[in-house]
């Protein structure tokens, strides 16, 4: 979830690509965002690339 939150996919599109609904997703994203302690999608998306779970160019 993550990973796709780090390639710039909205929540709708979350849902789609993991066969969830959106209102799921969402959920997801915001424990995400809690326990790793970002205040938005765009400190989630540093997390990503400086834990290594996404590199420059695997978009």
């Amino acid at each position: 979830m993550l990973a796709l939150v780090a390639r710039g996919l909205n929540n709708t599109e979350i849902a789609e690509a993991l066969g969830l609904s959106p209102l799921t997703a969402k959920t997801h994203v915001s424990r995400i965002m809690g326990k790793l302690g970002a205040r938005d999608r765009a400190q989630l998306v540093i997390v990503a690339y400086e834990s290594g779970l996404v590199t420059p160019g695997t978009l």
